[in-house]
């Protein structure tokens, strides 16, 4: 019996991982498209000091600019939210298939072989560059530099 309630709690958290509940309210809780996407009608449109329009115009072309915005986001991401974000789901399941399956195997056959490439150059360099630079270094350890101020 306890088995059984176990396994229907597994059951109910794999499928809270996929259909967990979305915040309607705070649609962007990372911030994502804080500074990007926000344009109001004062950032558009705006009248210096001395060229107003009439006040009626201001708050109908105030209202315009708003409601049309609103309302034209809300008919395009309607129409094309649900296809774009196949469309996306796609895009981003296939780069972590790629990423899974092809890239990061690559990088570890790469390290794994370049390991081997890694020691047989550090062998070499050890056997032949060494010797040389050691006696090279003997031989320059008895230079000695003066410095003269002739008048």
């Amino acid at each position: 019996m306890a088995e059984e309630h176990t396994e229907l709690e597994e059951r109910i958290i794999i499928k809270d991982l996929h259909t967990k509940e979305i915040d309607l309210v705070n649609r962007d809780p990372k911030h994502i498209n804080e500074d990007v996407v926000k344009v109001d009608f004062e950032d558009v449109i705006a009248e210096p000091v001395g060229t107003y329009s009439f006040d009626g115009v201001w708050k109908a072309s105030y209202t315009t600019f708003t409601v049309s915005k609103y309302w034209c986001y809300r008919l395009l991401s309607a129409i094309l939210g649900i296809p774009l974000a196949v469309i996306w789901g796609f895009l981003f399941a296939l780069i972590s298939f790629c990423h899974i399956w092809a890239v990061v195997p690559c990088i570890k056959s790469y390290l794994i072989e370049i390991q081997c490439v890694s020691r047989i150059y550090s062998l070499c360099i050890h056997t032949f560059c060494d010797p040389f630079f050691e006696a090279l270094s003997k031989i320059c350890s008895n230079v000695r530099v003066a410095l003269r101020k002739e008048i």
